[in-house]
């Protein structure tokens, strides 16, 4: 598994933020044993989809399938979203995911 760090092109605009999401986030808060990589990824992805996060979901479906969710699951996890989460918030990223899976099996 690569290891995550901030859009590196943010460092001239937010040198702190990317200085933070690298060594705090990444570094330190994915890293830590309570969670294994892959309960993280689902807990991201449930979180960006359920607050509508469009821009970062696409990175953490990825992520998440890397951390060993199966497209299946991630799928479970989104449909079983929608009833908490909202309809249009599951299917904007049952969308991205459709999108990412295809053109991993491409």
């Amino acid at each position: 598994m690569a290891k995550q760090s901030a859009p590196q092109d943010l460092a001239g605009i937010a040198p702190k933020l990317v200085e933070l999401s690298n060594e705090v986030l990444f570094a330190d808060v994915w890293e830590r044993p309570e969670l294994s990589p892959r309960d993280r990824s689902l807990v991201t992805v449930s979180v960006l989809a359920a607050l509508y996060r469009t821009e970062q979901l696409p990175y953490h479906l990825g992520k998440a399938l890397e951390n060993g969710l199966s497209v299946q699951e991630l799928s479970e996890a989104i449909t079983h979203l929608a009833f908490y989460a909202g309809w249009p918030n599951a299917m904007t990223a049952i969308t991205q995911l459709k999108k990412i899976a295809d053109e991993r099996s491409a």
